[in-house]
């Protein structure tokens, strides 16, 4: 505080000596005078030395023990987290400490500078105007505030700009990782074309957050300008007026010194620290001091919310693990301009839940999926799979949380049992889970046909519902926690597609079904109801009577004779 007064004091002395150097000195006439003012100006920038060593001196004071204190609360964090997380290097918390604490200190070590010498600076320069002339205020005070008003208004969208444009990167990013590891899948699912679609959404979507971040940029620029520029601008065309009002030339001349030497640079600074500084020293203070605590990949683990869509699991559930699926505000459309597939879904699952998702065709099931798997990324929210985000992890991280079914299942060339363990290829040697899973899906009778567990596989030769049958047992076999099948079971009858709910509904794990006919959401514990307006979660008989859709999806099913049900 005893520095920065001098840095007011500083301020104020170069203007007042220039001004009174022209007034009293060489207008005057007494030019010894008028060097005896500037020499006290100079006096002034003389100082500047030996204050900013000054500050720096003291600057340690503040920035260390926000570091010592920023440092403690990672180590402590990784520490509490360590025995419930699995083994192995916690990479979120190297990164915190060696990377993120610097950045803070350095951030807010930046922006105490700033905004202290902003803060003196400017009260040493307005004093020194109002002693000059109370009118020089009038004209330089509007264009100044106005600018700094105008940049206050876009740090908030500046910021959400920036959030969107880094997730459109990272979700192009990731997309373009994983479509050039997956070039065989794609081929021989022939599902490329639909991956080269997806792949230009981001493209596109990525192009646009760039634009709206240019956009805002470009504001921020304008903001600059009228503060930085118009002040000068306005103290020239008002000359006229303040001469008419008694307004010195000494005044003037150090009323612009003023705002060349002292206003503007200092408010420039200002402006420059807060877009850049301010922003990171955000981000990174959320990462380490946020609410929740951060699992050992870096995630908060909060309690879910509730909302549209359902209630939230019960408390001694989210006390024990989190929840097995978790959307937040989740929105997502495919194309700048377009109508969110889904808008604000708040969705959870506790762990071990069997949920349906039901709704008309293109009303966003499928997307939903892909969210929840993670090979889809939302345009805003976050979507959690056992307390941790899957928008951005590489497919071998997602693969060990989630399995996923879609409507066209792959087999490939091989055995029978090299298929059925693909997903778990320890299965493979003992045989006996193999066995169980083909009792419990009913496949002894196309295992044996097959010649079976070592019996070929050829792809081309088996229907489709075959196909499905395999990748069903597959799913059985798999050690992720959670499965999420996407009509995986169109091609079955009824009585095949309960029995295989059925047996995966049993398996250890979360069950996610996009029913194919309604009697899968009978079978579940909740239903999820889709409708585009809005999200309606529930039991079968709760949702009956709640969703108008819902109701009219079972009168149709109800309608038409099947078997199965």
């Amino acid at each position: 505080m005893a520095w920065s007064l001098v840095e007011a004091a500083q301020a104020f002395l170069v203007g007042y000596g220039v001004a009174h150097s022209v007034d009293q000195g060489f207008l005057a006439g007494d030019t010894r005078r008028g060097l005896l003012w500037l020499a006290a100006a100079l006096v002034g920038v003389l100082f500047g030395a030996p204050v900013i060593w000054g500050v720096f001196a003291e600057l340690a004071g503040l920035t260390e023990p926000l570091r010592d204190g920023l440092v403690r609360r990672a180590v402590d964090r990784s520490l509490a987290g360590a025995p419930a997380g699995p083994g192995g290097t916690d990479r979120a918390t190297v990164s915190r400490l060696t990377n993120q604490v610097e950045i803070a200190r350095d951030s807010f070590a930046g922006l105490v500078l700033t905004l202290r010498s902003f803060v003196f600076t400017a009260a040493g320069a307005l004093l020194g105007l109002l002693s000059l002339h109370p009118a020089l205020l009038v004209v330089v005070l509007p264009p100044l505030l106005a600018g700094l008003a105008l940049f206050l208004a876009t740090l908030r969208p500046m910021a959400a700009a920036q959030r969107r444009a880094l997730a459109a990167d990272e979700a192009l990013g990731d997309h373009a990782a994983r479509t050039r590891t997956a070039l065989r899948d794609l081929t021989a699912c022939g599902t490329g074309p639909v991956t080269a679609r997806h792949g230009a959404r981001l493209v596109a979507d990525a192009a646009a957050a760039s634009r709206a971040l240019a956009g805002w940029a470009a504001v921020r620029t304008a903001a600059l300008g009228v503060a930085g520029h118009l002040p000068v601008l306005t103290l020239l065309v008002a000359v006229p007026w303040l001469r008419g009002r008694g307004v010195t030339a000494g005044a003037l001349l150090g009323a612009f010194t003023y705002l060349v030497q002292s206003l503007l640079p200092a408010l420039h600074t200002l402006m420059t620290a807060l877009g850049a500084a301010g922003a990171r020293l955000l981000v990174v203070l959320d990462r380490i001091t946020g609410p929740g605590e951060p699992d050992r990949t870096g995630n908060r683990e909060q309690p879910p919310p509730t909302g549209p869509t359902g209630p939230a699991a019960p408390a001694a559930v989210r006390r024990a693990r989190p929840p097995a699926v978790e959307l937040r505000s989740v929105t997502l459309s495919y194309g700048v301009r377009a109508e969110p597939v889904l808008d604000s879904l708040d969705l959870c699952v506790a762990p071990g839940e069997h949920l349906a998702v039901v709704g008309p065709s293109g009303i966003g099931k499928s997307t939903l999926v892909r969210l929840i798997a993670g090979t889809l990324a939302p345009d805003h929210g976050e979507v959690r799979v056992a307390g941790r985000t899957v928008t951005g992890h590489p497919a071998t991280e997602l693969a060990a949380l989630r399995a996923v079914l879609p409507q066209e299942a792959y087999v490939f060339s091989g055995t029978v049992g090299d298929n059925l363990a693909y997903l778990r290829p320890a299965a493979n040697r003992s045989r006996a889970d193999l066995d169980a899973a083909v009792r419990l899906l009913g496949l002894e009778s196309l295992v044996e046909r097959l010649g079976g567990l070592d019996g070929p596989v050829r792809p081309a030769e088996l229907s489709a519902g075959e196909r499905q049958s395999i990748a069903l047992a597959r799913a059985y076999l798999s050690p992720a926690p959670l499965l999420l099948l996407d009509e995986a079971t169109c091609h079955l009858d009824p009585a095949a597609e309960a029995r295989a709910e059925e047996a995966l509904a049993r398996r250890p794990g979360t069950l996610l079904v996009v029913a194919h006919r309604l009697s899968s959401a009978v079978r579940a514990d909740r239903v999820l109801v889709l409708d585009g307006v809005r999200a309606v979660c529930g039991s079968h008989s709760d949702v009956l009577s709640r969703s108008p859709l819902y109701r009219d999806l079972t009168g149709h099913w109800n309608s038409v004779p099947h078997q199965g049900s």
